[in-house]
């Protein structure tokens, strides 16, 4: 039976429920005529507003049910004449609403939506008649705290308009907005038949928003099922201690063919040295890579491992989970394919794979899967490269393919990982599962995933909440641009896509969304190799003045605070260069520098108070010109061994002096060159590299990083603050 579609309150009626739970209203009566609309009029004073209100009626605003600026008896009656005169048989029982009119240049809209993923959500944005147009709005999913109900207005693309004064009108008051917003969350869990609530505009009249229409939707009670209770953090390292940690590994359906997975997946094994027992089971027992496989399970010692990796065909593999585990066998990896991905016959298999793993008590992954990599037991399980350096990243991804990327830029940055999987179809292990895993994992201190698809959004919301309240998590979301299927009954509605709803929700749990995938891992390293700033003020040291203006646009474009260079650092300089250089920030020297200089001005800045941050930029330049002179048939005559071993030492030198400085004073200091792309053995890009940390291509990445470390820094605080 198709389920009733929503029906819509007058806004007479919309307004008395809203009222209930705070929400402030202009000042109004209601008429059901000229003579009762003319009565109200005269006891409350002039200017007014008259609108027509009735329960089929949604958006008055384009029908012209409401005249405005009514100054006088006459101009009311008049309106409240014409008005009557419009209403239509569809409009049902309509009345004349006399409200004051609320002046204010800023107007705000306000609402809530259901979402079909994360449950109720509350909307504020800029409003009035151009709020789809602008589109200016942020969504957090229900219930909201007091801290989010106030911080919510600054993530608006135009949040100075209503934080700051405007116009000679003082700034919005914080606390009277959120409790608007509080409101609406306590009107999203005790009223579960509501749809959506439309409050445009929110007009800011003295500091203070005051609603002067809404708009609310009925419809068959939500269902508010809450997410399982959460797993204690020792019962979650027991369950994927056989996936990440196993004493040893099967690998079902080994072949002989290199280009097959069964071979591969073998080979890496071996290759990169897994700590455990390797198992090939391979049907005729045949030998591959030199040694002899098993033809069956039954071959197999008992309680000898931990893990299968499945490249078997689809049919039989639900039997041989049941032999696996007849074995001991805890986890699986299914990397075969032709299950949900193939058809109504392939779902019906995954159904069975689940079933019975869920009946063995058996972690699984996949299936669909490229493999899984865990560097502290030395645990290369994929059909694919790279294996990279071990670290302190973990990372999941719903596809296979983002993996081996965020691992390829593990190698190239050599920034490390801890433990890596790819998900597959997700039919029993999904993300938020192995998200949780990692805020328990004492490998892990950096979360960093690729997501498509949320499923339950409520569980994805209590995995990502529980990691990062001791952890960060750095996500990049593919499918961003897909419009979700709603209705766009009122403005609420409209603006409500998947996209941006998934967006408040992230920065609502502090996950830090990522708009590439070079710049999430560039991200997730930084979160991972540098301190966290006390705040967002920004020293940028470079080599060459147009570079620094660069930085310096790409800090305001990024929020962060380009501080006057404080006269101590400036006094200071001016002792160690000649007098050419910037004396501003940001600090060029405009190569009047000596051998210890660079290194001393990077000790310098980092250690002010008033600095939080510093951006080195122009690593790598001499030693650029000694990879030149090194390659020349002039070398090493000419006195050209003494020059290009000296460039080379030096950047080297001033790379470590950078991370020395950031460890020595707590504060992140990012090294920027080009280099470290064009000329990856470059002296200074490799001494970042082999010091632990990213060498920024551009300027503009390394604000872009040092921006996400000053937004977990934030985070972190008003989590703090509660």
């Amino acid at each position: 039976m198709a389920s009733m579609p929503p029906s819509t309150l007058s806004e007479s009626a919309s307004k008395d429920l809203l009222a209930e739970f705070g929400i402030p209203f202009a000042r109004e009566g209601r008429a059901t005529s000229v003579a009762e609309a003319v009565s109200i009029a005269e006891a409350m004073g002039f200017p007014l507003v008259v609108k027509l209100s009735g329960d089929g009626i949604a958006h008055k605003t384009e029908r012209g049910l409401v005249e405005v600026g009514l100054g006088d008896v006459q101009a009311v009656k008049a309106a409240a004449e014409s008005l009557l005169g419009k209403a239509r048989p569809e409009d049902g029982v309509v009345e004349l609403l006399v409200a004051e009119q609320i002046l204010g240049a800023r107007e705000l809209i306000a609402g809530l939506v259901r979402d079909p993923q994360f449950g109720a959500c509350v909307v504020v944005g800029l409003g009035g008649i151009l709020a789809e147009a602008l589109q200016d709005v942020v969504f957090a999913a229900t219930p909201l705290t007091s801290g989010e109900a106030e911080g919510l207005i600054d993530r608006l693309g135009a949040a100075h308009l209503v934080t700051e004064p405007f116009r000679g009108e003082p700034r919005l008051d914080r606390a009277a907005l959120a409790k608007v917003l509080l409101g609406l969350s306590r009107l999203a869990a005790e009223r579960p038949d509501i749809v959506s609530v439309d409050l445009n505009p929110l007009i800011v009249s003295r500091g203070r928003p005051v609603a002067v229409d809404a708009l609310v939707e009925l419809g068959p009670p939500a269902e508010t099922a809450e997410p399982p209770p959460a797993m204690d953090a020792a019962a979650i390292r027991a369950r994927f201690a056989p996936l990440f940690h196993p004493r040893g590994v099967v690998v079902a359906g080994v072949s002989s063919h290199p280009a097959k997975f069964g071979f591969v997946t073998l080979h890496n094994l071996q290759r990169f040295g897994f700590k455990g027992e390797i198992f090939p089971v391979k049907i005729d027992g045949a030998e591959v890579l030199g040694q002899p496989t098993l033809k069956d399970m039954a071959e197999v010692p008992e309680n000898a491992a931990d893990l299968v990796f499945i490249c078997t065909p689809t049919s039989g593999n639900a039997e041989l989970l049941r032999a696996c585990a007849a074995k001991g066998i805890r986890a699986a990896f299914v990397a075969s394919a032709g299950y949900a991905e193939a058809g109504e016959e392939g779902q019906a298999l995954q159904r069975e794979l689940v079933e019975t793993a869920d009946e063995l008590g058996m972690l699984m992954i996949g299936p669909n899967g490229q493999g899984v990599i865990s560097t502290p037991a030395n645990l290369c399980a994929q059909i694919v490269s790279p294996y990279p350096p071990a670290g302190r990243i973990g990372v999941a991804s719903q596809s296979g393919n983002l993996v081996s990327s965020y691992l390829n830029y593990a190698v190239s940055s050599g920034v490390g990982v801890s433990k890596a999987v790819s998900l597959g179809n997700s039919a029993q292990t999904g993300l938020a599962d192995v998200l949780e895993y990692f805020a328990v994992d004492p490998d892990t201190d950096v979360a960093l995933a690729y997501i498509e698809g949320v499923g339950d959004g409520r569980r994805f919301r209590q995995a990502v909440e529980r990691l990062t309240a001791s952890k960060p998590l750095v996500l990049v979301k593919g499918g961003a641009t897909g419009q979700g299927a709603r209705a766009a009954s009122s403005h609420t509605g409209a603006l409500a896509s998947d996209d941006r709803i998934f967006d408040g929700i992230c920065r609502q749990v502090g996950a830090l969304r990522a708009p590439t995938v070079e710049e999430a891992f560039e991200w997730a390293a930084t979160l991972a190799s540098q301190p966290l700033p006390r705040g967002s003020r920004t020293l940028v040291f470079t080599s060459v003045g147009g570079w620094g203006v660069l930085a310096a646009d790409a800090c305001a474009a990024a929020g962060l605070e380009l501080i006057p260079l404080p006269e101590a650092i400036r006094a200071k300089i001016d002792t160690m260069v000649p007098a050419r250089w910037s004396r501003s920030n940001p600090i060029d020297l405009a190569s009047g520098e000596t051998r210890d200089t660079i290194p001393e001005v990077l000790d310098l800045i980092t250690a002010h108070p008033e600095v939080d941050a510093v951006i080195h930029l122009g690593l790598g330049i001499q030693s650029g010109q000694a990879g030149v002179f090194r390659t020349g048939h002039f070398y090493p005559d000419h006195g050209l061994e003494r020059v290009v071993g000296y460039h080379e030492k030096q950047d080297a030198r001033f790379a470590q002096a950078a991370r020395e400085a950031s460890e020595r004073y707590g504060k992140p200091v990012l090294s920027v060159s080009e280099l470290a792309i064009s000329d990856p053995g470059n002296a200074g890009p490799a001494a970042v590299r082999e010091g632990g940390r990213v060498c920024y291509p551009s300027a503009h990445r390394a604000v872009a990083a040092l921006a996400a470390l000053v937004e977990r820094a934030r985070f972190l605080r008003s989590r703090a603050a509660g």
